[in-house]
Formats: structure tokens, C-alpha cells, sequence
């Protein structure tokens, strides 16, 4: 699917007979109250609920205004500029699974009649947009991981973990919590809502799993156009942390929540298809991974350091990218990916090429990223890829965790950035990144960022006074 950027407000509005007749499926679903969320830059959704009454007036750019720069790390408007106004895409809209009596719509940002150079969501349709110029349409799936956890005595602890509290009588050995049917049909209370509920959204749920964390899952749904799986991340996110309120619960998708767990992550998935030939996907050639899909790797690789800086947004992502942890619940290998380079079905690499789908997945990212970052840079880079043909390199099939430093240098893979502050460096000099977010956004980003690194950095963790503290 292709998205047009209007060059004006006026033209983003939607039809006024659409109008109608979604408010119209609305009444009668019983809707009193809509939800027009528009995306910050970390890829929060942020709205003012109105009620339904005002639906014609939201969608004519009539409803509520926000002062985004208020709020936000924008300092290129101060409080004597206008405010954004968000233009809902009824595309989008569906009634809220844990309320119906909510509507739920995703919203663009205008600014004095123009696009916002500061809305996310804008600036992937632009992505979308330059690559169906290109001749391309790029679809997209995530496994998204997330932890589920309760509140114990003011603490935080793994919601679903019959063993006693450190403290609290024997804890024995942790074994590997993955696949686990017990866990599974005792989890099934939270599970099977959701299952119920992503069925009825028709998002094709394959299945769930209970992953390598205790309390830890996974979701496995179909791929869809990438605008759309954005989308569906930043719904889900909230999807999630509703249900789990209904069962004393709450869901974190924070990738390290505590030493020793397995990483959660949103591994993406990508292919894609000519305009001309909707339905053929260019990287499978007779059977066999096609020159397509080589070209498509070499563009993710070219800018693999600044695409993990907006996949992997957190302090916290780049305690998850290494090879071992000590301690580790049920093995010491964590499978996560430690250098950019690609392989067939290697999981140590960032890239993998799958033997069971014709895809690129990208192990580099987690669900704290902002979706529409993370998959936009992601068209950026295997378009470009595409136009220029270049060329990746070899595989690399060994397991980068049993390689030596020696022989890692020679296969050519380069480390994923170790930390925020190494990724954010790489970021602010990628001229295809800044191409994409515009010069604005990109270093409002920036901003964010490094603001987060500094205040991180000068904290006293609990593992500095264990360290130090009677040491020196």
C-alpha cells in the first residue's frame, strides 16, 4: 500500500461520507468516547479523549489541539507558536477491546497547514512513500517479547513464579522457563483474553509462547504492510498492559528487568514486493534466497549502528546484546545478536535469513523502540540497498559467541554498539538516518537520548557500592 503525503491539511482530511459512516458503526457498536492518538518521539501514543458527538468535528481538524514543543524535546517552537493539530486516519479506527465503549483512531500531526516535522508516523509514510517510487512496498512482522509482572510487598516481582521469593525459603536452581506446559495452562487466565481479543482484530495469531524468562512471552502473528505493523506494536503495547490490569497484573516490555533474565526483544521481519507485482516477494528467486535479498541485507548492514540506535532506544537495550550472562535462568548463552553481520539461520548475527520464510529479520531491536523509527530506517536502508546494489559479503554461519576476537575481525562483522551512548554517536553522523527524520526530528532524537545516557551515567547503581563501596 502506498501513503501519499498531502501537501496541506486540507487534503489529509478525511471524506465527509466516510466520516459519516464511521461514526454511524460506531453508534451502533455502542462507542461514546474516541481515542485520536497521535506518537511521540520514544513512540508513546498521546490523545485527549473526546466524545463521539465531536467525531465529525476531529476528523474535519476541528477537535482538540496539543501543544506537542510543551511537552516534548522540540526546541524549535516556543509558547507564543501555534499548536499541532492531529487529523485521525480512519483506516485505523476499531473499538477498544478492553472497553467498547472507547474508539480507538491514529492520528497525524499538522502544524500551520503543513506536515509536523516532528511526527513519527509522518515521517515513516514518507519512508513508505519513497519506496513505492522506487518501485517497492516493504511488509513487515515482529515477535514482540514482554515480561509479566504483580507488585509484592512495593516490589516488582514476575507475576507468573510459584518458587518463594529471594528471602522467603529455598529458591531452588532456575531451570529454563521456555516452552514450559505448566506455566503455559497457568498462564492461560491472561493468555486466552488475548488470544480471544487478537482473533477478533483478525491479526492472524499463530501462537503464544512462553519464553527462556520466568513470567517472559511471546506473540506470534502474521506480517502485514509496515505502516500497519507499526501501528499494531504501538496498539499492542497498550492492548497488553490493559488486559494484565484485569488479572493484578502489569506487563513491561523493558528488555533486562532484572540481572540473569533472558532479553525480551521485537525481532523484525521484512520483505518485500514490486508495486507492479503485488504479492511476489523479491527475495526468493527458484526456491533460493535471491540477489535481491543480498542487496536488501547490505543496506541494513551499511547502517546497522544507526539502526540499532533507534531499535534498540534504551540504556537498558544494550544490557540484552551480549553473547553470556552469569546466573543465567536455565543456560548461560543468551542467543541474542552481538555483531552486525548476517548468516543463514544464525542467531548470534543481527541479521538472519530464516530457513523456514523468505525474509530478512533483524534480531537488533526490542520493544521499547519507537515502531515507526525502527521499521521506517529499515525501509531507508534496504531501498537503498536495492537502488545502489551493494553487495554484503559473504554469511557469516559460525557462532559469533565461540569465535575469536581474531577471527571475527577477519570475517569483517563489526560489533553492535555496546552502549546508548556509542549508538546515539554512530546516529547523529548517518546521513540516510538524518535524511529520513529530517534534520529537526533526527536531532530532537538526539536530545532525548543522550539526556537519558548523562542522567544514567551519573547514577550510583546498587552494583557500584557492592563493587567499591569496601573495596577501595
Amino acid at each position: 500500500m502506498a501513503y501519499i503525503v498531502p501537501a496541506t491539511m486540507q487534503d489529509a482530511l478525511p471524506d465527509p461520507a466516510l466520516v459519516a459512516h464511521k461514526k454511524s458503526e460506531l453508534e451502533r457498536a455502542g462507542v461514546k468516547y474516541v481515542l485520536s492518538c497521535w506518537i511521540d518521539l520514544l513512540g508513546i501514543p498521546k490523545t485527549k479523549p473526546v466524545p463521539l458527538a465531536e467525531f465529525e468535528a476531529l476528523c474535519a481538524g476541528r477537535g482538540p489541539q496539543f501543544a506537542v514543543h510543551s511537552i516534548s524535546f522540540v526546541p524549535e517552537l516556543g509558547p507564543s507558536d501555534s499548536d499541532q493539530i492531529p487529523v485521525p486516519d480512519l483506516d485505523t479506527l476499531m473499538v477498544c477491546p478492553w472497553d467498547p465503549t472507547c474508539a480507538w483512531v491514529f492520528a497525524d500531526l499538522w502544524w500551520e497547514d503543513r506536515p509536523y516535522n516532528l511526527c513519527p508516523r509522518l515521517a515513516m509514510k514518507h519512508a513508505v512513500q519513497s519506496a513505492h517510487e522506487a518501485g517497492y512496498t516493504v511488509h513487515a512482522g515482529v515477535e514482540p517479547e514482554f515480561i509479566v509482572m504483580k507488585w509484592h510487598e512495593g516490589e516488582p516481582v514476575k507475576a507468573l513464579d510459584d518458587d518463594p521469593l529471594p528471602g522467603s525459603g529455598l529458591r531452588p536452581r532456575r531451570q529454563a522457563f521456555g516452552y514450559d506446559a505448566e506455566y503455559s495452562i497457568d498462564s492461560m487466565g491472561f493468555l486466552g483474553e488475548l488470544i480471544d481479543i487478537l482473533g477478533r482484530l483478525g491479526w492472524g495469531l499463530h501462537d503464544v509462547v512462553a519464553e527462556g524468562a520466568y513470567s517472559q512471552f511471546e506473540l506470534d502473528f502474521s506480517y502485514t504492510d509496515v505502516l500497519g505493523m507499526a501501528d499494531r506494536l504501538v496498539f499492542l503495547r497498550v492492548l497488553l498492559k490493559e488486559v494484565a490490569k484485569k488479572h493484578g497484573m502489569f506487563v513491561t516490555f523493558m528488555p533486562k528487568p532484572t540481572t540473569g533474565d533472558w532479553r525480551s526483544g521485537a525481532h523484525m521481519n521484512t520483505s518485500i514486493q514490486p508495486t507492479a507485482q503485488p504479492g511476489l516477494n523479491i527475495f526468493e528467486q527458484d526456491g533460493k534466497w535471491s540477489p535481491d535479498a543480498y542487496h536488501a541485507v547490505a543496506g541494513l548492514l551499511r547502517h546497522g549502528g544507526a539502526l540499532t540506535a533507534l531499535a534498540c532506544s534504551t540504556v537498558n537495550s544494550y544490557n540484552g546484546l551480549v553473547p553470556k550472562v552469569g546466573g543465567f535462568e536455565g543456560g548461560v548463552y543468551t542467543w541474542a545478536p552481538t555483531h552486525m553481520t548476517y548468516g543463514y539461520n544464525n542467531r548470534s548475527a543481527m541479521l538472519r535469513l530464516p530457513q523456514n520464510r523468505f525474509c530478512i529479520e533483524n534480531r537488533a531491536a526490542d520493544m521499547c523502540m519507537n515502531p515507526y523509527f525502527g521499521l521506517g530506517m529499515s525501509i531507508m536502508c534496504m531501498v537503498e540497498g536495492l537502488t545502489r546494489k551493494f553487495d554484503p559479503g559473504e554469511p557469516l554461519n559460525q557462532d559469533l559467541y565461540l569465535m575469536s576476537e581474531d577471527d571475527i575481525a577477519k570475517s569483517g562483522a563489526q560489533r553492535l554498539p555496546r552502549n546508548l551512548l556509542e549508538a546515539t554517536e554512530i546516529l547523529r553522523t548517518d546521513d540516510l538516518a538524518r535524511d529520513f527524520l529530517g534534520e529537526t526530528m533526527l536531532d530532537s532524537y538526539l536530545k532525548y537520548k543522550v539526556d537519558e545516557w548523562e542522567r544514567y551515567h551519573q547514577t550510583t547503581t546498587d552494583w557500584e557500592m557492592r563493587e567499591y563501596l569496601r573495596l577501595y
